[in-house]
């Protein structure tokens, strides 16, 4: 039962954490993350999923301008979008904490000990929507597997806005797609209980809009 335990706090209190120290990460914490990442399930268990272990530093400032660029051409006007919406109040003031940390990892994304890119044969075609399913249940358990380490990670797709020219300083072949960048470090803040919207607000029985007790 204390196995229980640990695991459903962990899983309580996986954050995205964004704010990471530069200091090396020892690669044997790295090899347990990617252990846990392969054992995940893949659909029709195809395991067509690879992962790139980025720690050269001038690989990193080669993709750090297209995040940057992400961010000023997607990110940002979401996230100002949604505060120009937003009355002043603890709400809003949790969303400009938010943006603050995705902005910091993003101005210091080249600095993140380590990134673990996870890629997918797609085949040329590019893949379909629905191609996400066999490599994200890898980077859930990424995050979990960090979280258990005492490592500060995130998921992060912002990339794929510029996801060809990323894919290419990579050495992705044709046919193979990045689907995530997991910046690993450890954290400069504390790992706590998530904030989310009580199950009362998202969950249902039988059909939408029956409340669930």
């Amino acid at each position: 039962m204390e196995d229980d335990a640990r695991l459903f706090d962990i899983i309580h209190t996986t954050r995205a954490m964004r704010r990471l120290k530069p200091d090396p990460v020892p690669d044997e914490l790295i090899r347990k993350i990617l252990e846990a990442a392969r054992s995940a399930p893949s659909g029709g268990n195809a395991q067509q999923w690879g992962f790139i272990v980025v720690k050269d530093r001038p690989v990193k400032e080669r993709i750090q301008p297209l995040y940057e660029q992400a961010w000023d051409e997607v990110a940002w006007p979401h996230y100002k979008a949604r505060l120009d919406r937003m009355e002043p109040g603890p709400e809003k003031d949790t969303l400009v904490r938010q943006i603050d940390a995705v902005e910091h990892l993003t101005r210091h994304f080249h600095e993140v000990p380590v990134w673990i890119v996870a890629c997918l044969e797609v085949g040329r075609d590019g893949g379909n929507p629905g191609s996400g399913a066999s490599i994200y249940p890898a980077v859930q358990n990424m995050l979990l597997a960090a979280r258990a380490l005492g490592l500060g990670a995130t998921l992060t797709t912002r990339h794929m806005a510029h996801g060809k020219e990323v894919d290419a300083v990579l050495g992705l072949p044709d046919g193979v797609r990045s689907f995530a960048i997991v910046p690993i470090g450890y954290p400069k803040g504390r790992f706590g209980p998530v904030r989310r919207r009580p199950l009362d607000e998202l969950v249902h029985l039988d059909r939408w809009g029956a409340a669930y007790r």
